[in-house]
Order: C-alpha cells, then structure tokens, then sequence
C-alpha cells in the first residue's frame, strides 16, 4: 500500500529576489511542497503582487508582504535569500519555524540573532546550497591538510550586483583551508593585496573577489607550491542549482531537533 506524502509548508523570504522567485517557482512545481507566505522587504515595490506570478508562474493567491509576528504561522520551514539589513526584522516574525538561511554578510551580531534562533528552531545556515561547492569545501580542506606548505589563494567572481565581497563562499572555502590545517582562519586571512607588501607571508589565506556581468558564481582556489600547482574549483551556470540545495535543506531541516546545521549535514557527508 503507498503511503500519502505529506506536504512541507514553505514560506520564503527575500522572494522579489533574483533568488527567491527562484525559489518560489521550484516550490509551486514540486507536488511535496505548499507555499504558505511570501515576504520582502516592507518598501519592495511589488508588494501585493502575487507570489505565483512573481515567479512566472500560475496565481496563487498569496501576495507578496513584508515580515511581521503571524505572518510565517503557517510554515513549517522559512528560506530565506534576502538582504542582511532586513535580518532583524526577519528574526523577529519567526515563531518555531524551521529556518533555512541562504543570505549572506551577516555582522556578528545578526549571526548571534540567527544562533539564538537555532536554539529553539533547527536551522540550516550555508553560504552556498549547491552540491557541488559543499564537496568542493571538503576536497580543499583535505588537499589544505595534504599540501600544508603550498600557498593558498581564493578567488571569486560574481555578477555586477552583488553586494558584499569577498562571497561567503568564498569564506567557507577559506574556512576549509584553516580546518584542514588546524588553523584559526582569522588570523591569516589576507582580503586583496595592493602595494609594496614585501613577500607573501607563507600561512596567509588570500582572498581576492572580481564583480561583473551576470555571472551566477565561479570559485577557485589556487594551492600552489614550487614547480606545480593543484587547482580545484566550481562554476555554477545558473541559481537553479542554489535553490534546489536550498528545497532540498528545507524538507531534510523540518524533522531535526534545535540546532545550527549546514549543507555538509543536509548531503549526509560529515564524517
């Protein structure tokens, strides 16, 4: 006998984004999911306008509003792909939904907002959903512990609109580098470099970000030592692929216990 699939209530926010009306279609097309809210920033200038057409999709009857206490009660799980700035507000709407967080240049003290969450509600915080940058992270950490005298250099390129630089990525995949060799990344992170520096400090991290056109995301890192170098990277074509991640985070995340997690426990590849 088949057992009826039950439905994952979804709201998103951020959904006038490139992103979440990404996010919104791939929710209407999957037959598990049931879209339940659709916010934005209170000032956005299509709100009202409904969600399914946002999307270029059919009318849904749910219009696009701001975040405010009630608005996500009947979610089980809020994606989020919005701005930093709109964190605080986004926070303070949330109830015991499930959170999955794709937004990213949080100041410490949003992050703090987002880790007090995770202590009542699971939540899954990743600065890339996308299968292929999370096994990425994991083979620059490994090559970071096996090539720990090869320098290492990030790069990363994005559209002309994104704000914040370097790419949380971009980030994490430093933050690999610093796993893989026991290291505390903050003390050797190097962002861009301009100027007589005098010779590149061998523990340094570089990080260097490039912006133009409408590139959806290309990271490389660079582990180069004397006489070769080993380059590993991701190119990602389109955002289909982050929002994908991002439904697939928000069916696996509403079953979890409080607590902060990432793609790496979505993908089942934490060892």
């Amino acid at each position: 006998m088949s057992q009826e699939r039950s439905m994952t209530r979804i709201a998103v926010n951020g959904a006038a984004g490139r992103m979440g009306r990404m996010v919104l279609a791939g929710v209407l097309l999957d037959e598990g999911l049931q879209l339940v809210a659709a916010t934005d920033r209170p000032s956005h200038p299509n709100r009202g306008a409904d969600a399914g057409q946002l999307c270029g999709k059919w009318t849904t009857g749910i219009a696009l509003d701001a975040p405010r206490p009630g608005i996500y009660d009947g979610a089980d799980v809020v994606v989020d792909f919005s701005l930093a700035e709109g964190i605080s507000e986004l926070l303070a709407a949330l109830g015991g939904q499930a959170l999955v967080m794709g937004t990213t240049g949080l100041s410490p003290e949003q992050l703090a907002g987002v880790q007090a969450h995770g202590q009542r509600a699971p939540v899954v915080l990743a600065s890339n959903f996308s299968t292929g940058v999370n096994l990425l992270m994991g083979l620059v950490a490994r090559a970071a512990q096996l090539l720990p005298d090869y320098d290492v250099e990030i790069v990363e390129m994005h559209h002309r609109h994104k704000r914040d630089a370097p790419s949380g990525t971009a980030l994490s995949l430093g933050q690999a580098v610093a796993m893989g060799r026991g290291e505390v990344f903050d003390s050797h992170a190097v962002y861009g470099r301009h100027g007589m520096l005098g010779p590149r400090e061998p523990s340094q991290i570089g990080l260097h970000a490039l912006r133009g056109g409408d590139i959806a995301g290309e990271h490389t890192v660079y582990l180069a030592g004397a006489g070769e170098r080993l380059v590993l990277g991701h190119l990602s074509t389109s955002r289909e692929a982050f929002a994908t991640g991002a439904l697939r985070a928000a069916r696996w995340v509403v079953a979890r216990p409080p607590g902060l997690y990432d793609m790496i426990d979505v993908l089942g590849l934490r060892t």
